[in-house]
């Protein structure tokens, strides 16, 4: 039985499964998502995580945290070109997520040996996913209000949402009758005068 060992050796003795889980970190901050077996992802994530949270800038405020941020990376990485990428355009993406920084998706089974296969990505660079999705508003709730903020607040959000479809249809609609009003108006004006 394995009751409380956490680590996946996936087959391979320490030295290999290092080796092989920097390579693919290295490749999946460069190609920000890579197709692995399921396995692999989920002990890629456990990997790869803690070394994007110590990119971050907030980690790294002070000259000597970044020295030592970086070094501890590189440590783990043995890749300068991935660390640079790491720390300039990743750590900018993710600056204000607070964790969860990768997503698994599963993809069905390989043909030649049937492994469940898996592509492992970067939430933040995945613009197609995240283009449907609106910006959330961070919102503070006080635990002592009532139902009725709670109805009042579901109520502007739904006023929210509906106000832009409503302004959109009739602003376009509305353009030429207000011109044509105005030129009648006009139009009437002088004709009085």
């Amino acid at each position: 039985m394995r009751h409380g060992k956490k680590v996946n050796h996936l087959g391979r003795k320490k030295a290999h499964r290092e080796a092989m889980l920097a390579n693919m970190a290295c490749s999946l901050i460069e190609h920000k998502r890579i197709n692995t077996t399921v396995a692999k992802a989920k002990a890629l994530k456990q990997f790869v995580e803690p070394l994007i949270t110590k990119s971050k800038a907030e980690n790294n405020l002070t000259a000597e945290k970044g020295t030592h941020n970086r070094r501890v990376v590189f440590k783990n990485l043995r890749d300068k070109y991935a660390v640079t990428e790491l720390f300039s355009v990743v750590s900018e993406k993710v600056a204000d997520r607070p964790g969860g920084y990768t997503r698994i998706i599963k993809l069905g089974n390989r043909l030649g040996d049937n492994a469940d296969m898996a592509m492992i990505e970067l939430v933040d660079f995945n613009e197609l996913y995240n283009a449907g999705k609106p910006k959330k508003k961070s919102t503070r709730r006080s635990r002592r209000s009532g139902g009725s903020s709670t109805e009042s607040e579901s109520a502007t959000t739904e006023k929210e949402v509906k106000q832009p479809e409503v302004e959109q249809q009739p602003v376009e609609e509305v353009k030429p009758d207000a011109e044509a009003q105005t030129d009648d108006e006009v139009k009437t004006d002088d004709s009085k005068e």
